[in-house]
């Protein structure tokens, strides 16, 4: 309409042809309305409906199954309570520093651990793909470990009228050497009922021959594998609605177990045994370097940075949250979950030792055998033994399902906001995809030599990658992108900026921390795989194999940017580690991908 006034007086013959004239703008404002309604869904981030769904969230993930089987284990070796001192000091120094960084970047740049990249150092993208394939390593396993306890859930509840399978030595699948517990065990190398149902009925490792000759699938096993992904789809599907909500039951219902099977454990006989045990600090082992390396080890692995997901799990937080604070209530909630859980552990094999008249050190299984051994073991001779049983493994089932919601929300959120118009806009399919294929990669976890390669994957998939990743990651965020800068992002959320302690920590603390992990972690890799099974030569061989898929991600994606950017070498270069924004204002931080 503007156009009309200035044609007429110049071209009044011409009027006729002003109506044909107009529909061009009417089309181009169309067009642009258009536009306009397809952008705004990518331009629109979820937020958690609840703050505390956020926080239920990262405690779930951090809290796992290493919290009931590890911790109190390393504990114990390594000088009872004297072992809290290196803890709490690689809490401060190495994990909480990390932990802090993470959901600060997650919250600021609103973004996966992909596309985080190009805002912070472009050439190091290849450290979300080898997080997103640690991910992928770590559901083919963690997940089946899940699957074990869904069986012996099942297991109990079939025994509700009758007693728990494992409690005699009169099934089908019990050997000769099989002793009741009660019973004094003459024969040194005669096995309890509990470990002939893990070894003989769940896992039926008799049928394998190790990883030269696994066998066929069981199929029992798989369906329960197969549960714990419907569960996962069911929790992922629709981002941080659904996830939001199957928190609340995920994350809070193992403490409810964890108290009731604490005070059930604190009244059996030979519990207070158990717990002085635990707790008895023994002050010469703090002079072993290697006490140190476990506690350094135990609370990386427990808090989890670097597996991308409180990255996933903070960016769908809102830009003022008070993440600083979050990180603080959150990492001392898993440690003290940790500490808790030995209360539970020790008092059971305090018990466990006074029945079968033995020293803890004889009776206290570090890992799998702990929780799926040991302590069905002790549940098998309390009185109400199905119903320990029921929510022992309940418990057990809610600790390892939020972890690996978190993990694989990790690799869903970040594909979805690297590729938004192929993925990001068809979630459900996608989702539905992924973890199918992981499902079919998982498979021959459920044969029969499964937990052989469950145990190789645990170590050569994320074991001993995810530590020169995260070193990576703290890297490129504190020397290349900048503690500067990365203070400045903090300040503008938070509105203060990190104290000197937190930059120390990030400039040279941590990052030296992951370094000197890695090393060690490296050369004790042979005995990170632990048990009485000897691993064949070419079953290391492809251990280090997927711990080099993983880890070349980084210097080929790096080698890959530089030779498809234009310039010289040095401006290459300089350009490949640039960030593609250098600020971000608050009001575009809905937008997920550049």
């Amino acid at each position: 309409m503007p156009s009309a006034p200035p044609d007429s007086p110049t071209a009044p013959d011409t009027a006729p042809a002003l109506p044909p004239a107009q529909p061009p703008p009417a089309n181009n404002s169309h067009k642009t309305r258009s536009i306009v309604v397809s952008l705004t869904p990518e331009r629109q981030r979820e937020t958690w409906a609840k703050k505390a769904e956020f926080l239920l969230a990262v405690v779930g993930f951090a809290v796992d199954l290493g919290n009931v089987w590890r911790f109190p284990y390393i504990c114990y070796q390594n000088g009872g309570g004297a072992f809290l001192i290196p803890y709490c000091v690689m809490l401060l120094f190495g994990g909480l520093p990390l932990f802090f960084m993470e959901l600060a970047l997650g919250q600021y740049h609103r973004c996966g651990c992909l596309t985080l990249w190009k805002r912070i150092c472009p050439a190091l993208k290849g450290v979300g793909y080898a997080i997103c394939m640690i991910d992928i390593y770590m559901g083919m396993y963690y997940n089946t470990i899940i699957g074990w306890a869904v069986y012996y859930l099942i297991a109990s509840l079939a025994s509700i009228n009758s007693v728990l399978p494992w409690t005699s030595c009169d099934n089908e699948w019990n050997t000769p050497l099989c002793m009741p517990v009660t019973s004094p065990q003459i024969n040194p190398n005669s096995s309890t009922p509990a470990k002939e149902f893990f070894e003989r009925n769940v896992l039926e490792q008799q049928r394998s021959n190790g990883l030269d000759d696994m066998g066929p699938i069981k199929p029992s096993l798989a369906l329960c594998v197969f549960g714990v992904f419907v569960l996962v789809y069911f929790s992922l599907w629709k981002g941080v609605r659904s996830a939001g909500k199957v928190v609340w039951v995920t994350a809070l219902a193992p403490y409810v177990v964890l108290l009731i099977l604490l005070a059930r454990g604190v009244t059996l006989p030979g519990a207070a045994e158990g717990i002085r045990y635990y707790l008895t600090p023994e002050w010469h082992k703090l002079q072993n370097s290697k006490v140190w390396i476990d506690a350094a080890s135990q609370i990386f692995f427990s808090l989890g940075p670097g597996f991308g997901t409180l990255l996933a799990l903070s960016s769908y937080n809102k830009f003022n949250n008070n993440c600083y604070r979050d990180a603080l209530i959150t990492s001392s909630i898993n440690c003290l979950t940790s500490f808790l859980a030995g209360f539970v552990i020790f008092s059971v094999l305090g018990y466990m030792a006074h029945v079968q008249n033995k020293s803890i050190e004889e009776v206290g299984l570090e890992g799998p055998g702990l929780v799926f051994i040991v302590y069905p073991e002790a549940i098998a001779t309390m009185t109400g033994s199905v119903f320990w049983a029921i929510i022992f493994f309940l418990m057990l089932i809610t600790l390892g399902l939020d972890s690996t919601f978190g993990g694989l929300e990790a690799v869903t959120t970040a594909l979805c906001d690297e590729y938004p118009r192929v993925l990001g806009r068809h979630r459900e399919i996608f989702v539905a995809f992924l973890l199918l294929f992981i499902y079919i990669c998982a498979l021959p976890t459920t044969t029969y030599g499964g937990v052989y390669l469950v145990d190789l994957l645990n170590v050569y998939g994320p074991g001993l990658a995810i530590l020169f990743v995260v070193f990576a990651e703290a890297a490129g965020v504190c020397w290349v992108y900048g503690v500067g800068r990365f203070s400045e992002d903090v300040q503008s959320m938070l509105g203060h900026k990190p104290g000197w302690f937190w930059r120390a920590c990030w400039s040279y603390i941590s990052p030296v921390f992951l370094l000197v992990l890695f090393v060690f972690s490296v050369l004790a890799h042979e005995e990170m795989l632990g048990g009485e099974y000897v691993f064949p030569r070419w079953s290391i061989r492809v251990g280090w194999l997927m711990t080099g898929t993983t880890v070349s991600c980084i210097p080929l994606y790096f080698i890959y940017k530089l030779l498809i950017t234009p310039g010289n070498c040095i401006n290459r270069f300089k350009t490949i580690i640039r960030p593609v924004e250098t600020s971000i204002p608050p009001a575009d931080h809905a937008l997920c991908s550049l």
